[in-house]
């Protein structure tokens, strides 16, 4: 395969080397075309078969080769064999040799690309494979766009040989008539500034509008097809139906009555979706009380002889529950119908893309047609089909509120954020907790020092957390509870008292009707870039369409749904996922926005590291904090953030400066030349930009000023 590439190399450099050097470039001229255009059709109407072939063949080899010449000889080919069948000759003669210059850049270069920007390439791939054909078509009627990089450029990619030919043969006619016209009034042009008569202006003002126009068109095909079993409705009863009550349905639907717009919410559960009711807002109450239990232990260190708490861990749940009722009336069924929201309790099934059928709570029914759905069903724990599971009983994140004894013995299943955030509360309220990660480490997604950090402070606080190990089955030995899991090939026995399953979440995709009119789903369900199902007219936000499953991402999303469901096809927004934060709310807490290292690594980005350790800043000193880092990726050479990982007391927090210096485009300099208050835990973020700064001081400028108060001083050079 190599002497073949290399033989092919040889005769591709070989024929370009011989056209320059035999100066043939020369009759790639306007002039000489004019000069011989009466020589020329002489020489057709003699030999009028051997003459088209000779110049089809001429013709495929320049394009083959990408060689300059290509435009002369489309010109040509109208001079010499008139309209049309100039038109037909260049037509099929540029196809077939973009497409050898397709098959040569494929078989000389895709494996070396590939095995340079596998990542990149394969992204690349995906989106061909949707909508390859129609990207070419576009290009190809343009033709100023430069045809031989499109040749090229495609043939490093997965387009199938056939797409590539039939869709260039046709995307290429109409600029292919239009120059071959431009070649059968060669008598009466003398220069390119010919080309831009009136006549030919409009020509190329038309292929202009074509891509809109194949695109409208394509659009309106596969939109009819896909509505094609429904009969849509004269008139709706609503302009939007949202299903789910969590953060992006809350969002979507409040966004819907603020514009004026006839919304209806349904939710068959709790307002406020599993943030509220099991998620965030329990999980921090939780976390909350521990870390003051954490504190009081910690008396010594802020010159406490000593401190105790007595509690109970029901009361603790207990006021767990209370924070989530305090809470609760911000996404209450009340304050959404004051905003003009109609809110249902009960199940939405959708059984056509404009109806919704809904079961309220009391058992009645309803068909509510609509102009637009957005699907806002959430996320659930997944529980990993691991035998024995069933029978010993467990726990998950949504389940483990109703806990009012605290286990004595606890196995945590998992080592991301949920696993590892209330793995450390339950040991700080004296639980023997272990910790159970497959993965090498926990934190799997940050930098591997940040997972070092967290892992130091869970053991110091009496957490055995196990790493490469997978849980294998769970078992009852003599009435004891015990999961077998395997370690470097061989069993290991935990015996506990309860399990909390950790290990990610799934989304919601059955029991509201999505299998039964066809939205297409994988792991979520599947949507464009403006959150729009196969189904253009529904819609999906939140953890039901990731690819992030946080609720500031869920409230993100829901924006750009609510915007595109009301006002497409007037107007509509790609969703911006450019400058996604999260935070894990452990000790440490650990925080981050965009990339780290880790990430940026594994994309192949070049970056520089800027670090500032806050062991060294006077608030948190004075806090008894002195502990973590924030570390900023930048551009090499520039002050442009690329991401932010900050570990450390209130990273939460502090993450948000450089969240909005990524979304304002906002470099380091900036920062460092901001006031920040003093003693904060803030003056961090100005120090580690003082970091970068020091790294890019101009040395050279710098020994120029030293010179310069040498010299005011009166010293000698």
């Amino acid at each position: 395969m190599a002497l073949k590439k290399l033989a092919l190399l040889f005769i591709v450099v070989a024929l370009i080397a011989l056209f320059f050097g035999l100066d043939l470039d020369r009759y790639f001229d306007l002039m000489w075309l004019k000069s011989q255009q009466a020589s020329l059709a002489a020489w057709r109407d003699a030999h009028p078969l051997f003459g088209a072939a000779v110049f089809f063949a001429l013709y495929v080899l320049v394009t083959a080769l990408s060689l300059p010449g290509a435009v002369w000889m489309t010109l040509a080919g109208g001079a010499i064999f008139g309209l049309w069948w100039g038109a037909l000759l260049v037509s099929f003669a540029s196809s077939l040799g973009a497409t050898l210059a397709f098959l040569a850049a494929r078989f000389l270069l895709r494996d070396w690309v590939a095995s340079r920007f596998g990542q990149r390439l394969a992204a690349i791939d995906a989106g061909i494979r949707r909508e390859g054909a129609f990207y070419l078509f576009t290009l190809r009627l343009v033709p100023a766009f430069p045809f031989f990089l499109v040749n090229l450029l495609l043939g490093l990619t997965a387009m199938k040989t056939r797409t590539f030919y039939w869709v260039s043969q046709l995307g290429m006619l109409p600029g292919t008539v239009v120059y071959v016209n431009a070649g059968t009034q060669l008598a009466k042009i003398d220069s390119l500034s010919g080309l831009v008569s009136p006549g030919l202006l409009l020509s190329f003002a038309l292929l202009g509008v074509f891509p809109l126009m194949a695109k409208k068109i394509v659009e309106v095909v596969r939109v009819n097809k896909i509505f094609a079993k429904w009969t849509k409705p004269a008139r709706f009863d609503r302009n939007l139906v949202v299903i789910g009550g969590g953060s992006a349905g809350l969002v979507t639907a409040y966004i819907a009555a603020a514009v004026k717009a006839k919304v209806t919410l349904i939710e068959k559960d709790k307002m406020g979706g599993d943030c509220l009711n099991t998620g965030c807002v329990p999980s921090k109450a939780l976390i909350r009380s521990a870390k003051f239990l954490a504190q009081l232990a910690r008396a010594e260190e802020f010159g406490c002889r000593r401190a105790s708490a007595e509690f109970s861990f029901a009361e603790v749940m207990e006021r767990v529950q209370r924070v989530v009722q305090t809470v609760a009336p911000h996404d209450s069924i009340e304050r959404y119908t004051g905003l003009g929201v109609e809110v249902i309790e009960g199940r939405a099934k959708i059984i056509s893309p404009w109806a919704v059928e809904v079961t309220r709570n009391d058992g009645s029914t309803a068909t509510l047609t609509t102009r637009s759905i957005v699907i806002a069903a959430g996320a659930r724990p997944f529980v990993p089909p691991i035998p024995g599971i069933e029978e010993v009983g467990y726990l998950t994140s949504d389940t483990v509120w109703s806990l009012r004894e605290l286990p004595k013995r606890l196995v945590v299943l998992g080592g991301g954020p949920i696993g590892s955030e209330l793995t450390q509360a339950f040991a700080r309220f004296g639980a023997e907790v272990t910790q159970v990660e497959m993965a090498p480490r926990i934190l799997i997604r940050e930098d591997a020092e940040v997972s070092a950090l967290v892992e130091e402070r869970f053991r110091a606080e009496g957490i055995a957390v196990l790493t490469n190990h997978k849980a294998k089955q769970f078992v009852m030995d003599n009435g004891e509870k015990v999961l077998i899991a395997e370690h470097e090939g061989r069993d290991v026995k935990i015996p506990f008292d309860a399990v909390l399953v950790a290990v990610g979440r799934v989304a919601n995709l059955k029991g509201y009707g999505l299998e039964d009119i066809g939205v297409a789903t994988s792991r979520t369900i599947e949507v464009n870039a403006f959150l729009q199902t196969n189904f253009p007219n529904i819609y999906a936000a939140g953890d039901v369409a990731g690819p992030y499953q946080f609720t500031h991402t869920a409230a993100h999303q829901a924006w750009y749904a609510a915007v595109n469901a009301l006002f497409d096809p007037f107007k509509k927004f790609r969703a911006d996922y450019s400058v996604i934060p999260w935070a894990t709310f452990v000790e440490p807490e650990v925080a981050r926005v965009g990339l780290n290292e880790q990430e940026a690594k594994e994309k192949g980005i070049p970056y520089e590291v800027s670090r500032y350790d806050i062991d060294d800043l006077d608030r948190a000193i004075a806090d008894g904090e002195a502990h973590g880092f924030i570390k900023v990726l930048t551009v090499p050479g520039k002050d442009r953030i690329l991401g932010v990982t900050i570990v450390g007391e209130h990273a939460g927090e502090l993450i948000a400066e450089y969240v909005l210096a990524m979304k304002q485009g906002i470099g380091l300099n900036e920062i460092l030349g901001t006031i920040h208050i003093y003693p904060t835990l803030a003056e961090a973020n100005k120090y580690v930009a003082g970091v970068w700064k020091k790294a890019h001081a101009p040395q050279r400028l710098l020994a120029w000023v030293e010179r310069f108060h040498g010299w005011r001083r009166g010293a000698s050079a």
